[in-house]
């Protein structure tokens, strides 16, 4: 009888302590999904906020468009317009030749895209996959250029396009891009690197070409990284506003960089039709960004494989 009761005593015992156990444990996981829970709230309200920050000009640009001009130099200033006035997009495409600066843009851009992803695909498949005596050493002198200050080299630049009689055209801004990218040749090899070689051993045994390797198998496994250079130099192409600066001198040849600036006067500035022109200008950035989100962000994230 005592041996029972000490056997149903220790049941007891450990049926307490087992439901103990399991209090405490539900306590720490409600308490570890109560912390996450807090963590992600504070993210989301973090995020939130400094999305506020860095989108808070865009709507003020897009306000600013859309007001008259007594208004856009109001004060107190608000965001939102209270006349909404949709004329300034009108007065872009009359005060000055907005649709000839587009067209400039769009000629240049185009063209300095192909021949920036056509030579540095080119040249970074050379460094990924052909090795040479000395091919170390020549990357080695290409990653040094992108630490030479383009302001140094600005001067003779200029002086060879100079001679070239290529001053106040468009070739001073489009074929050098058909030299490469140093940036750009760089971030294709290290793409180019983590493609298996035993694709290219295979197609070597079918009979297949160097240079129908790199069409047929390298490039169709790259297309994030190309299309990650192909936006980034779009980007930086249609904003530039230096170089068009130095080389183009006729109105009629301006980009959208430089013929932005005929909305300024002397005494005046046409704010609206100004900022109506702005936001012409970043509407083609901002579309091919939300186009190529998913290969920009898979092409960073993929490069830097191998070294």
């Amino acid at each position: 009888m005592n041996t029972m009761n000490k056997w149903g005593g220790n049941q007891d015992i450990e049926v307490a302590e087992t439901k103990t156990k399991i209090t405490v444990k539900s306590k720490k996981q409600r308490s570890i999904t109560k912390r996450k829970l807090t963590e992600r709230v504070i993210t989301y309200c973090l995020l939130i906020c400094l999305s506020l920050i860095f989108i808070f000009p865009f709507l003020w640009l897009i306000g600013t468009s859309l007001k008259p001009e007594n208004e856009a130099m109001s004060f107190p200033p608000s965001i939102l317009p209270k006349q909404w006035d949709f004329a300034n997009y009108r007065d872009v495409f009359t005060m000055v030749s907005f649709g000839k600066y587009y067209m400039n843009s769009i000629i240049v851009t185009v063209a300095t895209v192909f021949g920036t992803v056509l030579s540095s695909t080119l040249v970074a498949y050379g460094f990924a996959r052909i090795k040479g005596k000395g091919s170390n050493v020549w990357f080695i002198f290409l990653l040094a250029t992108m630490m030479l200050p383009p302001q140094v080299t600005m001067i003779p630049v200029y002086m060879i396009f100079s001679k070239l009689g290529w001053t106040n055209t468009f070739l001073p801004l489009i074929v050098p891009a058909f030299f490469g990218n140093a940036y750009f040749i760089f971030l294709l090899r290290q793409f180019f690197k983590t493609i298996p070689k035993e694709l290219e051993e295979s197609a070597y045994l079918d009979g297949c070409s160097t240079f129908g390797i790199f069409w047929r198998i390298i490039l169709p496994l790259s297309v994030p990284s190309v299309i990650t250079v192909a936006l980034l130099s779009f980007m930086w192409t249609w904003n530039d506003f230096l170089g068009p600066l130095i080389y183009l001198n006729d109105d009629s040849k301006y980009t959208l960089a430089l013929g932005i600036l005929q909305f300024k006067g002397a005494l005046l500035i046409e704010w609206g039709p100004m900022m109506a022109a702005s936001l012409l200008i970043i509407l083609p950035l901002i579309i091919l960004f939300f186009i190529g989100q998913k290969y920009f962000v898979q092409g960073i994230a993929t490069t830097g494989g191998k070294g």
